[in-house]
């Protein structure tokens, strides 16, 4: 018996050797790729062991490399040196992106790419020594392929293999891999990867490979045919708002009626920067003020994907969410939309948009009249030199004194008028804005001396070389320059029959360990305080997602409308919320937006996230992981409450899509009829 175990385990050895010197090429293609798609998990989600992504990516990589044998051997190497570089590519777009976005790259959005030439700067300042690791495989691959052509290896090869037989060899391994990733994948594992909405969730469980080729599918599916799926998209739409409450009144219904409204889009700011506070001073004084002078809402989410800026502009127009795959602005911008715009241009108002930047950026020029602005005032509309812009444009300072003429040339012209004002100085990369800033983040402390026991005051500045410190100081900029802004307006004298609603459109897209570097820095070296330190600061994954708040405060100099919009509003609420809020206070509503007027919902609101996450007044749902943080604790959370709110979030988010992708609104009326 220990004879015959010996003879095949020798068997067994030999055969093993063979294979690795006659399969050489195709085994360095499947090791190189491998660690590749490891190590963009590794260094994106942290998910460096995980069995069912790597047998996931294997198979799949052996699956494209077996069709390699069908290829005679001697061109072998320019089928895997191309699929090499197309994981290099993948590898080094996933990981750059997951940077920006927190999520992972997607076909639907490489239309976007045009907007590349105005955030090169964020670009740059992005990518990091892992991603050039990345561009040297190919170099690697290419020099294994070489010392095999200085070999007889090819010439061997050609003589001895068998094509067909090791295509079937090799695609039988690659279905085991397989099968074993996808057969233990449960019902919501499948249903995760059919939605596609939750990203991060789809490299988790089934690796980067396979989400990029469903991404892939997912894209290209209703671009085929503009019919695949509609009747069922449609039955959806119809089943979801025929089932919609009747929006009822409430006491702020027709308060703005005769009312101007114009929004001042705060670009990256967030509310947690307002209870910062260095040396004595405030960060961000200006917009404290206007919070205790106006309505604050403090439990503000933006619900934005990978349109940034164009998501916040688009939801809150429209009361709906961002599309899943892609840009609106860019990719579906010609579609029937029922906007805020356009319920007010019914009602006798002009509507206007104001930047410092190109119009062609996000596609502002097409998607801003689609959406029902009748006037655009860009970077063509101000006077400025090279020296005036800050980031991607002019500088907020110049902006804010050059839009007021132009708008007390709207309202001298326009008996009613809706407009949006959108700042871009604190845009990252936030070096360039906080160069402008002399806000100190400085530390002093005392320090006593070991052997003097001398107490000296030492002072250090280790923030201010950080990111999350570039990041205050540009804040303090754009602050500033919104003090300004209320200074025109508040010495004007038009505006006093305005409302002005000013938000957050999105959180600066920091990572949780940069914004943990402020909770948790050491002043007295540089470094973070550790778990079990006493000034130690639990900086977890949900209190990062509920710092991803921004402020919305509604703010106005006329005697009446303040004493209607004060105070603070603690109420959950989303961007989708904005529109059907605002629309019932001139006295309107817009049936077919899956937001909620705040007032009407109050502490019951509900926020919901491109990504399947949702947040409401008792608890934070993580998608990914299917966990949940609970705020109030005398709450009671059961699986059927979290089901409840699953099956809505899923509601949402499919109808909201389907309105985007397959245009229907266009079938219906703005007045529900």
């Amino acid at each position: 018996m220990k004879e015959k175990i010996k003879h095949g385990l020798k068997i067994a050895k030999k055969n093993i050797v063979e294979y690795v010197l006659t399969n050489r090429l195709f085994i360095s293609y499947v090791v190189l790729s491998l660690i590749m798609t490891v190590l963009v998990r590794k260094f994106t989600i942290g998910s460096f062991f995980a069995l069912k992504p790597l047998l996931t990516d294997l198979g799949l990589i052996i699956l494209i490399g077996g069709l390699g044998y069908f290829v005679k051997p001697k061109n072998q190497f320019k089928y895997y040196f191309v699929w090499v570089i197309f994981f290099t590519a993948l590898c080094i777009i996933s990981s750059i992106y997951y940077r920006f976005y927190t999520s992972f790259a997607s076909f639907g959005e490489l239309a976007t790419l045009t907007q590349m030439e105005t955030v090169t700067g964020s670009l740059a300042e992005r990518i990091k020594l892992v991603d050039i690791m990345y561009i040297l495989v190919p170099f690697i691959f290419y020099f294994i392929h070489r010392k095999l052509s200085s070999s007889t290896y090819y010439y061997f090869i050609e003589k001895i293999e068998k094509g067909k037989k090791m295509v079937v060899g090799t695609l039988l391994v690659a279905t085991l891999f397989l099968a074993y990733s996808f057969g233990t994948a449960n019902g919501t594992d499948y249903s995760r990867l059919a939605k596609q909405w939750n990203r991060v969730f789809i490299v988790e469980r089934f690796g980067i490979i396979t989400y990029q080729f469903n991404d892939l599918v997912q894209s290209l599916t209703p671009k085929i045919s503009s019919l695949f799926g509609y009747e069922e998209a449609l039955t959806k739409f119809n089943d979801y708002f025929s089932k919609k409450e009747v929006h009822e009144e409430n006491k702020y219904t027709g308060v703005l009626k005769g009312y101007n409204i114009v929004f001042v889009h705060m670009e990256s700011m967030q509310t947690f920067l307002m209870d910062v506070k260095l040396n004595g001073k405030e960060l961000t004084p200006q917009l404290n003020n206007l919070a205790k002078e106006g309505m604050f809402f403090n439990n503000f989410y933006p619900q934005v994907s990978t349109g940034t800026s164009s998501d916040t502009e688009f939801s809150l127009l429209t009361g709906l969410m961002p599309a899943a795959s892609g840009t609106v602005f860019v990719s579906y911008y010609d579609r029937k939309y029922f906007t805020l715009p356009k319920y007010l241009k019914e009602n006798g108002y002009y509507s206007f948009s104001m930047h410092g930047n190109f119009s062609s950026m996000w596609g502002r020029n097409k998607a801003h009249p689609s959406l029902g602005y009748q006037g655009m005032f860009y970077e063509e509309s101000f006077k400025y030199t090279k020296d005036d812009v800050v980031n991607l444009g002019i500088n907020d300072h110049l902006f804010f004194q050059q839009a007021i003429p132009i708008m007390e040339n709207i309202e001298n012209t326009y008996s009613n008028y809706m407009g949006t004002v959108i700042t871009l100085s604190n845009h990252s990369p936030f070096t360039l804005a906080s160069a402008h800033s002399d806000y100190d983040l400085s530390y002093t402390f005392n320090k006593t001396d070991e052997k003097t026991n001398e107490v000296k005051t030492i002072t250090t500045d280790y923030l201010s070389e950080s990111v999350v410190g570039g990041y205050f100081k540009s804040v303090n900029y754009a602050d500033g320059a919104l003090g300004d802004f209320l200074k025109y307006i508040k010495e004007s004298k038009n505006f006093d029959k305005t409302l002005f609603v000013f938000y957050g459109d999105h959180d600066a897209k920091l990572s949780k360990q940069e914004i943990d570097y402020y909770y948790n820095l050491n002043p007295e070296t540089g470094d973070t305080y550790k778990e079990g330190d006493p000034l130690y600061v639990d900086y977890d994954f949900y209190k990062h997602e509920l710092n991803k708040k921004t402020p919305l405060i509604m703010w106005s100099k006329n005697k009446d409308l303040s004493r209607i919009f004060k105070g603070k509003i603690d109420y959950t609420m989303g961007m989708y919320d904005v529109s059907t809020t605002i629309l019932n206070m001139y006295g309107l509503n817009n049936k077919y937006s899956v937001g909620h007027d705040i007032f009407n919902t109050k502490e019951d609101n509900m926020v919901i996230f491109p990504n399947g996450n949702f947040l409401t007044s008792k608890l934070y749902y993580n998608n990914s992981t299917s966990e949940y943080e609970v705020f109030d604790k005398k709450f009671k959370v059961d699986q059927e409450y979290i089901d409840k709110l699953i099956k809505i979030t899923e509601e949402k988010l499919e109808v909201s899509n389907s309105i985007i992708v397959y245009n229907l609104l266009d079938t219906v009326s703005m007045t529900g009829e």
